[in-house]
């Protein structure tokens, strides 16, 4: 007695797989379209797809939106160091390496007014940064600042709040700031999936970073996504120590 059939889906991706992993189909080369694949298997696009899905989740495949679909090369990871949220500058300085920035000045609503405590309809300054090494998105960051205080010229070619940005850091104040940071993974919303180009059964790695000054105002707030198998997290923690006086200190 014979047990249930996979699914058709599981093989073409078995038998993709396997080509990809022992080497006949190389990094950077493109797949037959998807109706060429489909015909090939005798299945339906539909279900070509789903394997081609399982195959971009487990990071195998690049579908390139207006290209198709590419055997993936491989990706260096980013380090991302909490504190001042900030890529690793060895990693951030590769000239592989660039980070697409742009600024807009929407009205603080819902979520966003709540992180920055200001009122619903606020103007506040959003960047929205994308950062990509070749084709392949790195990271995703949209950061947000009540208009007051972001910086002039914080995107001129040479300032050192667009270099901040190019790494993700934080743009206040830094001596008077304090951060804090929410880590989380999760499935990536259609938006996210559609810019980071991966799938939507993918895991990204969120933090919501914020930024307060010594007043305790948040002068920044940072939602940041990274696909999961593309960046590794480092978090310090640091403890304060006791410098009282003991009581053998004070008969000295």
């Amino acid at each position: 007695m014979t047990g249930p059939v996979p699914p058709r889906h599981h093989a073409i991706a078995d038998d993709l797989r396997q080509q990809i992993t022992t080497g006949r189909m190389h990094p950077g080369e493109r797949l037959p379209s998807e109706t060429a694949l489909a015909d090939r298997y005798g299945v339906s696009t539909v279900t070509l797809r789903r394997a081609l899905a399982t195959l971009q989740g487990e990071g195998l495949v690049q579908k390139i939106h207006g290209k198709g679909n590419f055997v993936r090369r491989p990706v260096r990871k980013m380090l991302y160091v909490s504190g001042w949220g900030t890529f690793d500058p060895w990693t951030a300085a590769e000239p592989a390496l660039r980070v697409t920035v742009r600024r807009t000045t929407v009205q603080a609503h819902g979520h966003i007014a709540t992180l920055l405590k200001v009122p619903t309809g606020s103007p506040v300054s959003e960047f929205s940064c994308l950062s990509l090494q070749g084709e392949s998105p790195h990271g995703l960051a949209r950061i947000y600042m009540p208009c007051d205080l972001t910086p002039a010229g914080s995107l001129d070619d040479d300032s050192a709040h667009r270099r901040a940005l190019a790494r993700f850091a934080v743009l206040g104040p830094l001596p008077q700031a304090a951060v804090r940071e929410s880590v989380s993974a999760r499935p990536p919303t259609p938006d996210e999936a559609s810019a980071l180009r991966i799938g939507s059964t993918a895991a990204v790695l969120a933090i919501t970073r914020i930024a307060t000054d010594s007043r305790e105002r948040v002068v920044e707030a940072a939602l940041l996504t990274f696909p999961g198998d593309r960046v590794d997290a480092v978090f310090t923690s640091h403890h304060l120590i006791d410098e009282r006086p003991t009581q053998d200190d004070n008969l000295e």
